[in-house]
C-alpha cells in the first residue's frame, strides 16, 4: 500500500485539527504550519468536508474543526476518503491491468502481498485521531504497537 502526497497532507491537517479540537482553525494556518500548498489543501479539505471528517465555519473566525471527536476518526478513514480504496500489490494490481501471474491463485507471493495489506489496514482503521495526538503531544511517535507487532 502506497499513501499519496494527497493522503499524507489529509492526515497532517487533520492531526492538526484533532490538537486544536475543538477550536476552529483557518486554511492559512495549517497551510502554513505543514507547508502545504493553500490551493491543493483547499480541495483536501473540501474532500474532508464532503466525507464527513470535518465541518466548515464561514465568517471572520471562520475555519475548520472535526465533525467528530478525534477518538471517532481513523487514520484509515481519513485516507479512503482522499485516496479512495487502498491500492493492492504491484502483483494484484498487474492481473487487474491485463498481466497474468504464472502461478495463478495459488501464488504464495500474492497471498502475502494480500495478508500484508490486510494487516495494514488493520492498524490504519484501529488508529484513531486521538491515538496520534496523544502519541505527539508526549513527545514522540511511541513504538509499543509496532515492538508488539513484531515480537
Amino acid at each position: 500500500m502506497r499513501v499519496t502526497a494527497k493522503g499524507e497532507y489529509a492526515t497532517q491537517a487533520v492531526l492538526h485539527l484533532s490538537l486544536q479540537y475543538p477550536e476552529v482553525v483557518t486554511i492559512h494556518e495549517i497551510a502554513q504550519r505543514h507547508h502545504i500548498p493553500l490551493k491543493y489543501l483547499e480541495q483536501i479539505l473540501l474532500e474532508l468536508k464532503r466525507g464527513g471528517i470535518l465541518e466548515s465555519r464561514r465568517g471572520v473566525r471562520g475555519g475548520y474543526t472535526l465533525a467528530r471527536a478525534p477518538e471517532e476518526i481513523s487514520v484509515g478513514a481519513v485516507l479512503r476518503v482522499v485516496d479512495g480504496a487502498f491500492a493492492e500489490s504491484s502483483c494484484v494490481h498487474n492481473e487487474a491491468m491485463g498481466g497474468v501471474c504464472v502461478e495463478g491463485e495459488s501464488c504464495g507471493l500474492k497471498q502475502i502481498w494480500k495478508d500484508v495489506q490486510g494487516a495494514v489496514e488493520k492498524i490504519l482503521f484501529a488508529t484513531t485521531f486521538e491515538d496520534v495526538r496523544r502519541r505527539t503531544l508526549s513527545g514522540g511517535a511511541r513504538r509499543t504497537e509496532t515492538a508488539r507487532l513484531e515480537s
